[in-house]
């Protein structure tokens, strides 16, 4: 095959991956677990056999589709939130994109907990977001905002309440953000 053609052949098969993930993740907010393959093939104008040739499993297909919701609270928390000075503010953005994306994806995040048996990061990405919240968290420790013994497993403590609370709409996430980064600041 000519370079060109193989180049194109790529380009299209990247463009049919987007569009797969695109479509599932569009059906798995609208209506949850109940989502297959097929369902998924025809939202995103492909043939079954292009959704197979590239998640070889419904299961597959979930974790990529989690794997994208990650990689955008990942980059909000490097792009949005590192760069504040305010370590509280930054840190209320990073655990207030958790708590949106959960609400705006209750769908998402039920297929991704059948699939999977949690909504938690993994592999690199959940590395990387682990990372960013240490990050914050000693920041906050230097410069006052957060309690001396306020640690990364706290955050992701809070993250994850946040995550249920907003994923199963029992409660105001946004205000339990405060209450809790409360919590985490400096005893008097």
């Amino acid at each position: 095959m000519p370079e060109n053609a193989a180049r194109r052949s790529r380009a299209d098969a990247e463009r049919n991956r987007g569009r797969v993930l695109q479509a599932a993740d569009e059906l798995f907010a609208e209506h949850g677990d109940q989502v297959q393959m097929a369902d998924v093939a025809r939202a995103a104008g492909v043939g079954v056999g292009t959704v197979y040739r590239h998640f070889p499993t419904r299961q597959a297909l979930v974790e990529a589709v989690a794997e994208v919701r990650f990689a955008e609270i990942l980059r909000h928390a490097r792009e949005e939130c590192l760069p504040l000075p305010d370590t509280r503010q930054a840190l209320a953005g990073f655990l207030a994109r958790i708590g949106r994306v959960h609400e705006e994806g209750r769908g998402v995040s039920s297929a991704i907990e059948a699939a999977l048996g949690d909504t938690e990061p993994r592999g690199q990405i959940g590395a990387d977001l682990l990372a960013v919240g240490a990050e914050l968290v000693e920041r906050g420790r230097s410069d006052g905002t957060l309690r001396p013994d306020a640690n990364v497993a706290d955050l992701y403590m809070i993250a994850g309440a946040v995550a249920a609370i907003s994923r199963n709409a029992v409660g105001d996430w946004r205000r339990f953000i405060d209450i809790a980064l409360d919590g985490l600041g400096p005893r008097p």
